[in-house]
Parts: C-alpha cells; structure tokens; sequence
C-alpha cells in the first residue's frame, strides 16, 4: 500500500485552553488550568492569550484550509459554555463555538470536539473538591447536553474526555494536594470513578440527542516493553500498559472494572464509593471509536512489594506522569531508542502495536487524534522554520499508521498535534509542537504572527497526495 484509503481524514488538533487566550472575556470563568497556568507566569507564558485563537481563529481556519485537513479536533471551554461549572449557561460562549463550528463546516472541515482536556471550572474545585464529588459528574453531563443540543446538528464526531488514564497520575491537574501517600491515592481512586460516570452519562446522552454521533474517550497510548525475557518482566511490562491505560479503555467498554484493576484497589484498601444503580449507568459508557494519543513508549521490569513498600503503592519517577508500582512494575530506561530533546523515547513501532492491540482488543474504529513532536525553535533571519526533525516523525509514524491499516486495524484518520505551536504545561512556548509558528516568546507575545513552517508545506503535500511518504 503506497496511499492510505480514500476516506481517510487528515487532520490537526488543540486544546481550549492552551491556545484560545482570552480566559475571563465575554463571560468566561476560571478554570482549574488557568490557575495552574498563572503559578507558572513568572517564568512561563500562561493561558491569559495563549496562542490567541479567540481572535485569530478565522485567521488559523484559513490556514487550515490552505492546509488541506478534513478534519480539526479541538476542545470546547466548559466554563465558557456554563462559566461556574453547573450554574447558568453563557450566551457568549455558546456563540462562540457556534461561529468556529460553522466557519470549520463552510471550509470542508469537520469538527471533532472534545468536551474536556484539562480544564474543570473552578468554581467547581471550591464548590466539590472537583472530581471528588459526585456532583461533578453530574455536572459534566449537564454541560455535555447543552454541547449535543446547541450543536449536534452539525458536529458528529465527540470526545468526552481527553487522557483520564493520564490526567488522573497527576496530583495538580486533579487538585490533590494531600502528602499521605495512601490517602492521595484513595481520593484520586474516588476522583476517577466519578469520571467514569461522567464519560458514561455523556456518551448516553450523546446517542439519545445527536442524530448519527459517534463519542468515545482520547486515551493516553502506552505501550511497554519488558526488561528482559525474563516472565517477571514480561508480566510486569504488561502490567504497566494495564494500569496505566488498558484498565481505563477495558472500563469504557465492559461498564465495569477489569479484575485486575480490581484486586489492585482492594489490595490498596481504596475501592471508591459506589451507588446502587451505578453499573447499569456504567454499561451505557461503551464508546463508538477510540481516540488514541501517542508519543512515546515505555519499558519495565518486575518491582516486589516488601515491608515498606506494600504491594499497589505508587512511587513517581522524578515527573508527575511516570511511575513504578510494588508488586507490580518499574519504569526502565529502553536502551533501543532515541528520545527528544524532553525526553519522549521515539518510537514509530510502538504506534503500530498499540493500533493492532486496541483493534484486537476492541474491535472498534480507531483514530489518531494527538501525535508530534515538541521541540524548541526559533525564527531563522528571513523569517522561516525548518523543522526537518518533525517532517521526519511525522513520516515515521505515518508509515506505522500505514502498515496497521495493511495489518487490518480499521485506522479513520490521523490529527497532527498540533496546528499551531500552543501553550505547553511545564514549558510554556519554549516546546513547540505547531505547523505554524506563533510569533511570540514567554514573556513577550509580540504581534502573534502565524508564520507556516517547512512541517506545513511537507504535510499539505502528504494531505494532497492521500499519503504519499516518499515526498
């Protein structure tokens, strides 16, 4: 196969709140991101303009059209649909949405929205403790309602939540900030059955108000490889992929949690609180597709548990996402591959195994909704970026995705993260992960130029081409 099928959708992705900017305009409220942002604003940018789509979006969707995607997966702000989480709906908002969505449609691009990536009202941070309460889930689908009513007819394709396998490993984006070990670990166990709920509720809500939607989760992809041969460390690889994403995918699907999962709560004595009648809320939870986020993969070893690290404990590995686990599995170091420049092992092999593993697992449609590179960049003296490390991995996991649909996994399309460079977490504007570069530094937005990269006439060809990689 030299091209990809002819209904396969090209596409580019974002966030709300790491490139709309205008974070408390026409009626907007906090969000859990913008403060996590402004700790950061003395040393990084923060979502205050961010990479300012909230006026330039008209600009980025004819550049998107120039480009040539059928398709852009980007988020809606809840609180700039319902401002305090679960209180009044924002007329504002609602319009917002409503003028990208059909600039998108007029341009021959679908919208595939995302109802949440990182950014929970605040307000419902005060108010619950976020995901802690049950409230919030209900709150979530409330806003998930208001999103399939106002704009159903035209957006077809839905996310509900973007990497809750991901998000939820990190104590700051769940506003957790208890030390004991044990109780984090029980509040985040309760955070996270709430969120199952609240991917169930909307996905029901979904099938019942958008005629002909399709809604699923975005997953964080792992993919581990074992130490060695030994079958301590092949378990433990495979135990790492199952605690830290198929446990989440295999609840999404069953409306239940896998056993394994379930002995590792109890093993932890933290097994949340559960309602009668919540499994048969849970069953309607199973989605329509998957969307896969994939960067990189990992590689683990076999970790006993013993008297002072009992068997479920978690212990971080010097960032917020990776961690090993006793009785379970250590993160390694996989001497086979190169990272980035912040330290993403590249691996394009990975990509095609967790397609056929999601595939055979699921047998569910699939699509590719976050896959780029980051990495620092600076305007040459006439003004361009020549980003060549990025048209190549671009081309390395093209030609993975490639191969997976020759394997027969039922691939619907790839999304580049991302359209425009956005702001990153940890990194502000120094990680750059755009086709088009924003003109503007982290303490100096500049004019917010849009300037396109080599990255963006490489892809168009590829877009024009229906995939010809060896351009």
């Amino acid at each position: 196969m030299d091209r990809f099928p002819d209904h396969f959708l090209w596409g580019a992705s974002s966030s709300a709140f790491q490139v709309e900017g205008a974070w408390n305009e026409d009626g907007k409220g906090l969000t859990d991101a913008d403060v996590r942002s402004f700790r950061r604003s003395a040393v990084q940018a923060d979502s205050k303009v961010a990479s300012d789509f909230y006026h330039h979006w008209r600009e980025d969707i004819a550049l998107m059209k120039e480009l040539g995607i059928g398709m852009y997966r980007f988020s809606i702000s809840w609180a700039r649909i319902v401002p305090s989480g679960d209180g009044p709906v924002n007329p504002a908002g609602i319009e917002f949405y409503d003028r990208v969505i059909d600039c998108l449609l007029e341009n021959g691009i679908q919208p595939f929205v995302t109802l949440y990536h990182f950014d929970l009202p605040y307000d419902l941070v005060v108010k619950y403790n976020g995901w802690l309460d049950r409230r919030c889930a209900d709150a979530f689908a409330r806003y998930a309602k208001i999103c399939f009513k106002q704009y159903g007819d035209r957006v077809k394709y839905w996310q509900t939540i973007n990497e809750q396998n991901l998000m939820t490993r990190v104590d700051e984006r769940m506003n957790i900030s208890e030390p004991d070990l044990w109780k984090a670990d029980q509040i985040r166990a309760q955070m996270e059955y709430h969120l199952f709920l609240a991917n169930a509720l909307a996905v029901k809500a979904c099938h019942e108000l958008v005629e002909g939607g399709k809604i699923g989760p975005a997953i964080s992809a792992s993919c581990t490889y074992p130490l060695t041969n030994k079958p301590e460390d092949v378990w433990a690889a495979r135990m790492n992929d199952a605690m830290k994403t198929l446990y989440c995918l295999d609840t999404y699907y069953n409306g239940r949690y896998p056993g394994y999962y379930m002995r590792y709560l109890k093993e932890r004595s933290i097994v949340p609180q559960m309602q009668e009648g919540d499994e048969e809320i849970l069953a309607f939870g199973r989605m329509d597709y998957i969307a896969v986020n994939y960067y990189r993969t990992l590689c683990a070893s076999a970790l006993p548990a013993d008297e002072q690290h009992p068997v479920g404990m978690r212990v971080y590995r010097g960032n917020e996402v990776d961690f090993d686990l006793y009785g379970y599995c250590k993160d390694e170091k996989n001497e086979h591959l190169r990272a980035s420049e912040y330290g993403a092992q590249i691996d394009p092999m990975g990509l095609r195994i967790v397609l056929n593993e999601y595939s055979g697992r699921y047998h569910l449609p699939l699509l590719i909704t976050e896959n780029g590179l980051g990495q620092e960049e600076e305007l040459t003296p006439d003004g361009k970026i020549h980003d060549s490390s990025r048209i190549e991995y671009i081309r390395s996991h093209l030609r993975a995705c490639m191969l997976a649909i020759e394997d027969g996994v039922d691939l619907m399309g790839y999304s580049l993260w991302s359209f425009t460079d956005l702001l990153s977490s940890h990194q502000g504007f120094r990680k750059r992960y755009g086709l088009v570069y924003v003109n503007r530094d982290e303490t100096d937005e500049k004019d917010l130029r849009r300037i396109k990269k080599d990255s963006y006439s490489w892809y168009q060809k590829v877009i024009r081409t229906n995939g010809d990689l060896r351009i």
